[in-house]
């Protein structure tokens, strides 16, 4: 396979580090990005044990405009503007009450699951247009298709994702550039801020999964394009 690039942002761990080894144990050169440069870099080292090519790796901080505009201009110079997949991985949950919620907290979901998705998209897609081909993978939610109890602010994130998403693919399927929007339920990470129990665990989606459903979308033949893909467990109630 010729030389291809994936930024993934939230690189460093659950959801985006299963995408990253996925996708660079394939072949990609992966730019990863996340808050912290010693988990990337960990990452980083993990990948080149697996024998997969290095990561570029660049710490940007998604709650912050200016840090997302550095990170786009150094990816792009990284990899002479050749971005094949874009995935938006990076997320932020609060689970509260509505009553609950701090201005704070919704603040810093919606900078994180939608601004930085739209700006990073936006100073990203241009490169893709010049090519005429490329892949824009978004990490949504099912919370972005079914309301739940505290979900209030969380949801509403995801619900913006996935409106920006769909109109987003019918502009720039003209080009050749396909839109997915993935929608996993609850996966087994850290992200809730708790641990399930280990029956609870071994039904749950794993992250694994979620890498898997990105790979499938991005290889299909490129005439093709998965819009929208729900992920939920088989058999939730099995254990």
């Amino acid at each position: 396979m010729a030389e291809k690039f994936a930024l993934i942002t939230g690189g460093s761990r659950g959801i985006g580090k299963a995408i990253a080894v996925r996708l660079a144990t394939e072949g990609f050169r992966c730019i990863l990005t996340a808050r912290s440069k010693e988990r990337l870099q960990r990452v980083a080292n993990e990948l080149e044990k697996l024998g997969a090519p290095r990561p570029i790796t660049i710490a940007a901080d998604l709650t912050d405009i200016q840090s997302i505009e550095s990170l786009a201009k150094e990816a792009l110079r990284a990899c002479d503007h050749q971005i094949d997949v874009l995935v938006n991985n990076a997320g932020v949950l609060h689970l509260k009450p509505f009553l609950e919620l701090s201005l704070a907290e919704m603040d810093e979901m919606l900078a994180v699951n939608f601004r930085a998705v739209f700006l990073l998209t936006q100073r990203l897609l241009p490169a893709m247009i010049e090519r005429q081909q490329g892949t824009i993978v978004n990490i949504a939610s099912l919370a972005g298709k079914n309301g739940f109890k505290t979900g209030t602010g969380y949801g509403a994130t995801k619900w913006a994702l996935r409106g920006w998403a769909n109109s987003l693919m019918l502009e720039v399927r003209e080009h050749n550039i396909r839109v997915i929007t993935i929608f996993p339920g609850s996966v087994n990470t850290d992200m809730a801020g708790h641990s399930p129990t280990a029956p609870l665990r071994e039904t749950m989606i794993q992250p694994e999964d979620v890498a898997e459903a990105v790979w499938t979308a991005i290889t299909i033949p490129e005439r093709t394009m998965f819009s929208e893909i729900d992920i939920r467990p088989t058999n939730p109630k099995k254990a």
